[in-house]
C-alpha cells in the first residue's frame, strides 16, 4: 500500500524509449521518488539511472519485490508483461503497464484477475486519452454538442524505418500481433471510450510491404455496438508520412482530433455543427508545445490509487482492446 504521507516510491522495469518517457514524466511531481530502474540492457539502464539519480537494479524481480516501493511501471515488450505485472502485483505494488497489456486475451485476463485478487490498481498505458485535443473532444462529446453519436472513423499510421521487420514488434511470440496490437490498441481503446463496448468485429488484415507474415502491417476494422454505432479503424505501418486522425460524427455535428504533435503535426480539436443551408463553419483549437499526456496519465493513475478507485484506461480496458484485436485475428484465421 502507498504510504499515507511522504513520497510515492516508484520502480521502472524496461529502460527503452517508453521507460525513459515514463521516468522523465515523473520529474513533474514533487511527491514521487524514482527508487530504481531495471533492464536486460545494462548500459542503457545505467545511463537512465544516472540521469534520474536512482539505482540500477539488474534483477527486475528484486525491484518488483522491494518493500520500499509502492508502484511498478512495466515498459518492456509484451511477452514479459504477464510475468512482471503478476510479480509486482503479488508483491503488493500498484502497476502501470504499457499497451498492449499482454500478448493475448488469456494473459491479459490473468493480469487483471491478479490485480483484483490483491485489491491493487492496474492501469494500461493509454496515454492518448490524455492528449489535450482528445480531452477536449471528450468534453464536447459528453456535453452532447454533436447529439447522438452515429459513427467513428480513425486513421493512424507510421512508415516504420529501415530494418523495421527485424524489430521485436514484428515477432509474434513477443508482440502477440502486428500493427493492430501496436498503434491499433490506442484507437480501439479511444473508440470504446466514446461509444462503449462493441459486440461485432469484422474487417481485413494485410501484409503488404514489410516481411513480417503472418503479422499484419495494415488492419482495416469495423466495430459495431449493440445499438448500431460503428467505429471504422485503419491502422498502418505503411503510412510513410505519420498520421493521426480521429473523427466522431453525431446527428447534430462532428468532432475531429488530428495530429499528436511532433511528426504527426500540430494537435488540433475541431468542432463542426450540422447546418444544411448555411456556410460551413468550424471551431478549431490548436495545442502547441511538448507532449504532456505522460504527466497527465500519471496524475490520473496516482489519483486513482489515492482515491481507491479504478483509473481511466484501467486493466479491463486493456483486456477489452486485446479481445477486439483477437476477434479479428480469429476471423481472418478461419477464412
Amino acid at each position: 500500500m502507498v504510504k499515507e504521507s511522504g513520497k510515492l516510491r516508484v520502480g521502472i522495469i524496461g529502460t527503452g524509449l517508453m521507460g525513459r518517457r515514463r521516468a522523465e514524466a515523473l520529474r513533474a511531481f514533487k511527491n514521487v521518488q524514482l527508487i530504481g530502474v531495471s533492464s536486460d540492457l545494462p548500459v542503457q539502464a545505467k545511463q537512465l539511472a544516472e540521469d534520474m539519480t536512482c539505482e540500477f537494479i539488474e534483477d527486475w524481480g528484486k525491484l518488483a519485490s522491494r518493500q520500499a516501493i509502492d508502484i511498478i511501471i512495466v515498459s518492456t515488450p509484451p511477452d514479459s508483461h504477464l510475468t512482471m505485472c503478476s510479480a509486482a502485483l503479488e508483491n503488493g505494488k500498484h502497476v502501470l503497464c504499457e499497451k498492449p497489456l499482454a500478448r493475448n486475451p488469456e494473459e491479459a485476463a490473468q493480469i487483471v484477475k491478479t490485480a483484483q485478487n490483491n485489491d491493487l490498481v492496474l492501469k494500461c498505458g493509454f496515454n492518448h486519452r490524455h492528449h489535450p485535443g482528445m480531452k477536449q473532444a471528450k468534453e464536447w462529446f459528453d456535453e452532447g454538442i454533436i447529439g447522438e453519436p452515429l459513427f467513428i472513423r480513425t486513421e493512424y499510421g507510421i512508415g516504420g524505418r529501415p530494418g523495421y521487420e527485424k524489430d521485436w514488434r514484428a515477432k509474434k511470440e513477443i508482440s502477440g500481433g502486428g500493427q493492430l496490437m501496436d498503434q491499433g490498441m490506442h484507437v480501439i481503446d479511444l473508440s470504446r471510450w466514446f461509444l462503449g463496448d462493441f459486440v461485432e468485429v469484422t474487417g481485413y488484415l494485410q501484409t503488404g510491404y514489410w516481411d513480417i507474415a503472418p503479422l499484419e502491417d495494415n488492419a482495416f476494422c469495423l466495430l459495431r455496438t449493440k445499438t448500431g454505432q460503428v467505429a471504422s479503424i485503419h491502422t498502418s505501418w505503411t503510412q510513410w508520412k505519420n498520421l493521426f486522425r480521429f473523427e466522431i460524427f453525431g446527428k447534430d455535428g462532428y468532432i475531429v482530433v488530428e495530429g499528436l504533435g511532433g511528426s504527426y503535426g500540430i494537435e488540433k480539436a475541431i468542432l463542426g455543427k450540422r447546418a444544411f443551408n448555411l456556410p460551413f463553419k468550424e471551431e478549431a483549437i490548436e495545442f502547441r508545445g511538448r507532449d504532456i499526456s505522460w504527466e497527465a496519465e500519471w496524475l490520473e493513475f496516482t489519483s486513482a490509487i489515492q482515491e481507491k478507485r479504478e483509473p481511466m484506461g484501467n486493466g479491463r480496458d486493456g483486456l477489452e482492446a486485446i479481445k477486439i484485436a483477437y476477434a479479428l485475428y480469429k476471423k481472418e484465421m478461419h477464412k
